[in-house]
């Protein structure tokens, strides 16, 4: 049988895939194979972040919520903005 060495991520880089893969328009395997892993790994990477995490005291932190909720508003933003622009761009046309 073949024995692969199984590669050792650090928490940087986990952290980082993560934030890529949240805040890209693209697929998650494709974002997984420019990041060079395997999809199945950023999948459960993210599953993980999304959890609530407890820190040695107990205590529950939320990061990942502000961080998707920052990520939610600026998506938001910029899909107003261009279906206001949609809609300008609509009204001229209706009037030629």
């Amino acid at each position: 049988m073949n024995q692969e060495k199984q590669t050792v991520y650090s928490e940087k880089f986990r952290a980082s895939s993560v934030k890529i893969a949240l805040d890209s328009d693209r697929p998650l395997a494709q974002v997984a194979r420019a990041l060079g892993l395997n999809p199945t790994i950023l999948h459960s990477w993210i599953n993980s972040c999304m959890q609530p995490m407890e820190s040695i005291t107990g205590r529950r932190t939320d990061n990942y919520l502000y961080d998707e909720l920052k990520r939610l508003k600026k998506e938001n933003r910029l899909l107003t903005e261009e279906r206001d622009l949609l809609k300008k761009a609509t009204a001229y046309f209706a009037n030629e």
